[in-house]
């Protein structure tokens, strides 16, 4: 009987685990949801972002599962629907044909304990945003995010955004 009481809770915990996550997510995407308001991050976490050290990720697949995941439902859709860097898109004019992904990775990086991403996304006008996910292969969750500036050349300008404050609530949707 322990053991099935064990496993009875460890279910529930699992469950009160992925309710709070997913009231964590839906507050982060309504407080990113309020317009164009500059998003300022929290001193601590500024902190700790400019003292990280990224690792530079390099294509879509090559993000932990984890913010893919999280990505996916930050995005509302079953896929990831993210097309690689320099790869065509729904935003670039491309050809009819295959339906494209919506958007596509500009830069991203992992450290031990935080992801970062920031893509462009197609439609009648091309914006561009940040996400930052704290991540751990046993958990990842989105923690902050906006709409960014374009044209920005890798991750360090990435990071440079995200604490100089240039990052805003996004105006439409992921």
């Amino acid at each position: 009987m322990d053991g099935i009481d064990s496993q009875l809770r460890h279910l529930q915990r699992m469950r009160v685990r992925a309710l709070v996550s997913s009231i964590v997510t839906a507050a982060g995407l309504v407080a990113c949801n309020r317009g164009p308001s500059p998003l300022p991050l929290a001193g601590t976490l500024r902190a700790h972002l400019n003292a990280e050290r990224f690792g530079p990720v390099t294509s879509s697949y090559g993000l932990p599962m984890g913010v893919r995941d999280a990505l996916e439902e930050l995005f509302g859709g079953p896929s990831l629907d993210m097309a690689d860097p320099g790869a065509e898109f729904e935003g670039t004019g491309a050809a009819a044909g295959p339906r494209l992904p919506t958007r596509r990775l500009v830069a991203a990086g992992c450290s031990i304990d935080h992801c970062l991403v920031y893509y462009e996304r197609g439609g009648s006008a091309r914006t561009w945003r940040v996400a930052l996910f704290h991540w751990t292969p046993a958990e990842t969750r989105f923690e902050w995010g906006g709409a960014a500036p374009g044209g920005l050349q890798g991750l360090e300008d990435v990071r440079r955004a995200v604490a100089s404050g240039k990052i805003t609530s996004p105006d439409k949707a992921w």
